[in-house]
């Protein structure tokens, strides 16, 4: 068991830092009011939710403690910015950061599904890739991902995250403001913003390959 245990906020806000870390690097660190946003947007979020900002500070100083999040001042800003460490995880590449993100955002998910939604964050080659990945997750000294008994009727396994406190199933995680009526959607079906998304990365990749960027 891992020896990292987070709270359902301090899994939220985590996450959120580690997307942004990867998705949009000329925004990150995040202020407070963009952290709690990050949070609260209703895209790529199982469940969503409406976190207040004593609700995501209560979150911040969580991880602070655990080390895992600290706070920077940058000279042109006046506003205090926060940046994820785990930096301090001993192996964590941008890959395995990847996979992580997405298993703190969303919970217990297959590799097919974690394939789509890190498309975003890192470009994985195939499935098989992925895999691996959280194989290597898996086989850590400190085990930081696990592989769930698979469903019936289910053909892929899904993996959960073992720093959380939850019990690794998908909208099953707690939250101090119910989820909204949107976020009920059936795990296994991506949402119209993750389609997007996907295209938009497949559009990226194109150009790359065309030397059109």
């Amino acid at each position: 068991m891992s020896e990292i245990e987070l709270t359902d906020v301090e899994a939220r806000v985590l996450g959120a830092l580690v997307e942004k870390e990867l998705t949009t690097p000329d925004y990150y660190p995040l202020t407070l009011n963009a952290l709690r946003a990050a949070c609260n947007q209703s895209s790529n979020r199982d469940p969503v939710v409406s976190y207040d900002e004593a609700t995501v500070n209560a979150g911040i100083e969580g991880l602070r403690e655990k080390r895992l999040v600290r706070w920077v001042k940058e000279a042109r800003s006046r506003s205090s910015k926060y940046r994820h460490d785990l930096e301090s995880v001993p192996g964590l590449s941008v890959p395995e950061r990847s996979v992580v993100a997405v298993l703190l955002l969303r919970g217990a998910q297959t590799a097919g599904e974690l394939r789509i939604r890190t498309e975003r964050y890192h470009e994985f080659p195939g499935l098989e890739s992925v895999d691996h990945v959280l194989d290597q997750l898996a086989r850590q000294d400190e085990p930081i991902t696990e592989k769930l008994p698979r469903r019936p009727g289910q053909k892929e396994a899904r993996w959960r995250l073992l720093w959380t406190l939850n019990s690794g199933e998908t909208g099953e995680v707690a939250s101090p403001v119910a989820a909204t009526p949107e976020s009920r959607h059936v795990p296994n079906e991506p949402s119209l913003a993750e389609q997007v998304a996907r295209l938009e990365a497949r559009v990226a990749r194109l150009e790359r390959e065309l030397g059109l960027d």
